[in-house]
């Protein structure tokens, strides 16, 4: 739990806010003290509710909201370079990603491109980054088609996040609308994104966000509609991923609130793995067994606020930073890399309308 004294660690937070707003926060976490001290806030951005951290290039990318001619939304990105000694963050341009707003952002390995989705739109965006990191043309859009079974949250596509392969060379979009992870390629001669085959979950399920074991061949994806994690075999060389475990992320006893999941991620060991519950307000931690991937509930635990739209591990899992979207904070948890078992504490940060957190290490 000790902080190396030649690194800094930042913590980058966005969140939904008016463009008069500050909507981007940059935090420094001492992890001895368990404090986050914000340093710069930035605004002139719309809703920049997810982020994209380059670390390797000291960028960060934000969605946003624009308007088109005709003054509807339109989705747009903006860069940003990062000075880590300071802490602050350098405008460098915004552009258009997709004809709609958006709610994740994902960076190829390369850094190359840009992969937007749009949960209201049904379709995913690739855009361009140029060579010094700035936002350039957009190239491809891909619109979704179909539904799911829940007549409300499933009546039409909602592509809710991107992730890629751990060589690079997939990206997996969860469509949360029609209960199917799209596994694209990117078509560099063409600058398109070409889809390459579909997993088909169970009825219901409403895939959210997908995160990748860092040594086992598996990946776990959050189901939002069915508060559910579903285990993924994946076979390296052609990229599919086979469906071998569904758990749920609530209680066994139950609950009898209305509830929705949102975020999901694996300890840097791979020995566990965690989700928030929205409406249930808690992070549950599972255990990964070392032979299989299968997981099983170690606890359930409660984010000390309201609707924790997203939450991060520190780079050496020694903490978990919740954002608590409704009770507008960010909550930090000692997380014991034994059992993985979370702690509370005491101690978090005021921030409106948090979405999205990352803490980086530089």
């Amino acid at each position: 739990m000790t902080q190396s004294n030649d690194r800094k660690l930042l913590v980058f937070a966005g969140s939904y806010a008016e463009s008069s707003a500050s909507g981007v926060y940059v935090y420094q976490f001492d992890e001895q003290q368990e404090q986050l001290t914000l340093i710069n806030a930035y605004g002139g951005l719309q809703n920049p509710t997810f982020l994209n951290i380059d670390a390797a290039n000291k960028r960060l990318y934000a969605i946003t909201e624009g308007k088109s001619a005709e003054g509807a939304k339109t989705g747009e990105a903006a860069a940003f370079s990062i000075h880590p000694e300071e802490g602050t963050l350098q405008f460098l341009n915004r552009g258009l990603t997709v004809n709609g707003p958006t709610c994740h952002i994902q960076r190829d390995p390369g850094s190359d491109y840009l992969i937007v989705t749009s949960y209201h739109g049904g379709t995913v965006g690739l855009t361009a980054l140029t060579s010094d990191g700035q936002i350039g043309s957009q190239l491809d859009t891909q619109q979704h088609e179909g539904r799911g079974q829940h007549p409300e949250r499933q009546d039409r596509p909602h592509p809710h996040s991107s992730m890629f392969s751990p060589d690079g060379r997939f990206v997996y979009v969860q469509d949360l609308g029609l209960d199917r992870i799209k596994k694209y390629t990117i078509d560099r001669a063409a600058n398109q994104l070409a889809l390459q085959s579909e997993i088909q979950l169970h009825p219901g399920a409403g895939p959210r966000h997908l995160a990748f074991h860092p040594t086992a061949p598996c990946a776990y994806v959050i189901n939002e509609v069915d508060s559910t994690v579903t285990v993924l075999a994946y076979e390296q060389a052609s990229g599919d991923l086979t469906p071998i475990q569904t758990i749920s992320t609530l209680p066994p006893e139950g609950f009898d609130g209305e509830n929705t999941t949102a975020e999901i991620t694996v300890s840097p060991d791979g020995r566990f793995v965690y989700g928030s519950n929205r409406g249930h307000d808690s992070v549950v931690v599972y255990a990964v067994d070392e032979a299989t991937g299968k997981l099983s509930v170690v606890e359930i635990v409660s984010v000390e606020g309201g609707h924790p739209r997203h939450f991060a591990l520190t780079p050496n899992g020694s903490h978990l930073i919740a954002a608590n979207r409704d009770t507008n904070n960010l909550v930090i948890f000692r997380i014991n890399r034994d059992n993985g078992r979370i702690t509370f504490t005491g101690n978090s940060a005021t921030v409106s309308k948090p979405v999205f957190v990352q803490p980086v290490a530089f």
